[in-house]
């Protein structure tokens, strides 16, 4: 547990510092989010916040290989790390100058593949094909998910933050150390980002912060094994970790796809947050109730390692209805706007 600590603080310390040198390199490079009618700031604001997360995130990686006798050089390490750094690079690129839909799906879709080669990939009984195919589904479907969350200050770097906390819960428990490692690291890098990213923000995480965020987590999650179960309930424990972008996806997909537009390509502000303002609530206020949702949600994952068939399954229907529900309610009471412009697919800066 120690050892975990350590790589939370520094994570947390090499985050915190970096990013105030970060927002000075991206005025003069001019990674630069400028307000408009779709988005919520209201000032010009500094991207590149995504590399003071990745460094801080990926720190986990270099301190675990020198304190515990894992190689880095091992296949899973190494891919981890080159799909990690992969996705860094298509969001680093986009956020310059932004790329169409299709570059960033194969972007995600190499460094899925990446993984899959190394043997990072959905393990159940089922046809290698078939697992192959719900990984990308699963990777690529979290890294756009957590992408779509970056509409409001601290929402994106929070909610991973949370997802963070119960990945490395649950890793440590069950002797997982390398994901343990990363999750800790990940939850120390969100935190040391929060200093700085809520609202009021000064620096934004871009794509290649939302991105890295929702990638690792995906693969984090898809990692974690629970010895004293069977995958035939555990399967939906990373689902309910990432519950809230599951479900904010969801909603804006139906949201849009109601108003017979592409909600790949239309900006709008019909997320989850987006209501809650029109509820009342205030930006700080609706980012901090969303934390607190993704924490219910973790701790529904929490029990469902330890259920049983009947008592799993029962709550992942009452948890969709839930959902639905919520869903339909938000639709019906509370309005949505919609740019009347395109984006391309799961633009963080499309909203906030």
């Amino acid at each position: 547990m120690r050892i975990f600590i350590f790589i939370f603080l520094a994570a947390l310390a090499v985050t915190a510092l970096s990013t105030p040198v970060v927002r000075r390199l991206a005025l003069w490079a001019g990674f630069v989010d400028a307000p408009s009618s779709r988005k919520v700031h209201q000032s010009p604001t500094p991207l590149l916040g995504g590399l003071a997360i990745s460094a801080g995130a990926l720190l986990g990686f270099a301190l675990l290989v020198t304190f515990l006798p894992i190689s880095f050089w091992a296949s899973p390490v190494l891919g981890t790390v080159v799909a990690c750094v992969v996705i860094v690079a298509v969001g680093l690129t986009d956020d310059r100058v932004g790329l169409p839909a299709w570059a960033k799906l194969l972007g995600q879709i190499l460094a899925t593949t990446i993984l899959i080669f190394v043997g990072v990939h959905v393990q159940l009984p089922l046809p290698d094909w078939q697992n192959y195919a719900l990984t990308v589904i699963w990777v690529v479907g979290i890294t756009n998910a957590m992408n779509f969350m970056d509409n409001m200050d601290g929402l994106s770097a929070g909610v991973s933050g949370v997802a963070a906390s119960f990945i490395l819960l649950l890793a440590s428990v069950n002797d997982q150390y390398l994901v343990a490692a990363l999750a800790a690291g990940m939850l120390g890098a969100c935190l040391g980002f929060l200093r700085y990213n809520f609202h009021p923000a000064r620096i934004f995480m871009g794509d290649a912060g939302s991105m890295f965020l929702g990638f690792l987590l995906a693969v984090l999650a898809l990692d974690l094994r629970f010895p004293g179960n069977v995958n035939f309930v555990t399967w939906m424990v990373p689902v309910f970790i990432l519950g809230l972008p599951i479900l904010d996806t969801t909603l804006v997909v139906i949201s849009r796809s109601r108003r017979k537009v592409n909600p790949l390509t239309t900006a709008g502000k019909d997320h989850l947050s987006h209501r809650l303002v029109a509820m009342g609530f205030n930006q700080r206020e609706a980012v901090l109730i969303l934390y607190l949702i993704a924490g219910a949600f973790g701790m529904t994952a929490l029990f469902i390692t330890g259920a049983d068939s009947v008592e799993g399954y029962a709550i992942a229907i009452v948890a969709a209805g839930l959902g639905l529900v919520s869903i339909w309610r938000l639709e019906t009471k509370w309005p949505v706007e919609l740019a009347s412009e395109t984006k391309v697919v799961s633009d963080p800066k499309e909203d906030g």
